[in-house]
């Protein structure tokens, strides 16, 4: 480094560690009781938990924060990283992942803070080197499969998926592969991204990773994203060890699942918002359970107040809806809308492009279930426009009434 290079670094330094010994008395001021569980369980006993090592607790806490833009909190985490043994090189790796996973403008800007950090401990990164990761050939296939149904409405997205995210990133040798599943999860988790985790969570058991593990990684995080998204990845988490043909006990020994019947109280059901780039009005959704039963199913209630109403999208193998009160719509591109009301059960074929939701001056609840195929139960796109779900007049006669 240059003299003025390393001025610069040891001032942004000091300024930083200035700053971070002042933080804990502005937090003391503005919340004590927030202060004292920071203290006493985040600082002085989460991390110490042997069920997850300080390394992947770092992992997994620089990627969410990453994933969420959280730039003040990410840099003294990126410090500890290196303290907790990530390397450089590591830590570059979990970024490079975070960039297409939570988009270029989170990635790009937590790997300006690593590269402030590296600059001001005097580290650089080793040059990239070791031959490409072979990639399990059934799961590949399996994945591609998936993205080729998706190819002739985003070729594009088909394409970089294929080419780029799985042909490219997957497969540097910069990270291991249970490490960069878990980065993935970690984003995922933080993103709110609940029904893209079976697919890595998948992967990430698949790669190493224990249930003990995959559940203390949901622990932590709820203190880094908060408890609705920690809750909320519980269900894909529960489907996955099921489907692997393990559980969690009480000592995070992995046994045999127990073929019993289970009941879910609709009171434990993560509740949650309608997020805006999927609906459009005030939607609330119930996520009511997520069970390998025939296949890879999902179900939950979703309550639209009037005038609200779901994007566009698809589901890769079909929906059905049953409308347990009020009256809404349900339109099929190209089609007119067809009028749903409390008892009326619609079965969407896959792939078709569609939105539903409540009339313009009636709310409307129904519950959907779905299938997934490989970790995805839908595909969004663009929200409606209000002139094309209020425009057209709704379908007449008995395919009306009985939801088409």
């Amino acid at each position: 480094m240059t003299r003025e290079t390393t001025t610069a670094a040891l001032l942004a330094l000091l300024s930083s560690t200035a700053e971070a010994r002042r933080r804990p008395s502005l937090v003391r001021a503005g919340a004590p009781a927030l202060a004292d569980h920071s203290a006493a369980v985040v600082e002085g006993e989460l991390w110490d938990r042997a069920a997850l090592s300080r390394r992947d607790r770092s992992l997994v806490t620089v990627a969410a924060l990453a994933s969420v833009q959280s730039t003040a909190a990410l840099r003294p985490q990126l410090d500890q990283a290196l303290d907790h043994g990530l390397s450089p090189e590591e830590l570059s790796e979990v970024l490079t992942q975070i960039g297409f996973y939570a988009g270029f403008p989170a990635g790009t800007a937590s790997a300006a803070l690593l590269g402030e950090v590296l600059d001001a401990r005097g580290l650089s990164l080793a040059p990239a080197a070791g031959a490409p990761l072979a990639l399990d050939p059934d799961r590949e296939a399996a994945r591609r499969a998936a993205v080729a149904r998706v190819a002739p409405l985003a070729p594009g997205l088909a394409h970089y998926t294929d080419a780029l995210l799985f042909g490219e990133v997957w497969r540097r040798p910069g990270l291991a592969p249970r490490d960069r599943s878990l980065a993935t999860v970690a984003a995922l988790i933080a993103l709110g991204q609940a029904e893209q985790l079976p697919f890595h969570l998948e992967r990430a058991v698949a790669h190493g990773l224990t249930p003990a593990e995959a559940g203390e990684v949901v622990a932590h995080l709820a203190f880094y994203c908060g408890w609705p998204r920690a809750f909320s990845a519980l269900a894909p988490l529960g489907a996955v060890l099921s489907s692997t043909g393990v559980s969690t006990g009480p000592s995070g020994a992995t046994d045999a699942p127990a073929a019993t019947v289970t009941v879910t109280s609709r009171a434990e059901a993560p509740h949650f918002a309608g997020p805006a780039d999927r609906f459009t009005g005030e939607v609330e959704v119930e996520s009511l359970f997520h069970a390998d039963l025939a296949g890879d199913n999902g179900g939950g209630m979703v309550h639209f107040q009037p005038g609200a109403r779901t994007a566009w999208h698809t589901h890769p193998r079909g929906q059905t809806l049953i409308v347990t009160a009020g009256e809404g719509w349900v339109q099929q591109e190209g089609e007119p809308r067809h009028t749903i009301r409390e008892g009326d059960v619609v079965r969407i074929p896959p792939a078709v492009r569609h939105w539903h939701g409540a009339t313009s001056a009636t709310a409307m609840s129904h519950v959907a279930i779905a299938e997934s195929v490989d970790g995805s139960s839908v595909d969004w796109m663009e929200l409606v426009a209000p002139e094309d779900a209020e425009g057209a007049a709704p379908a007449e006669g008995a395919g009306e009434r009985s939801g088409g």
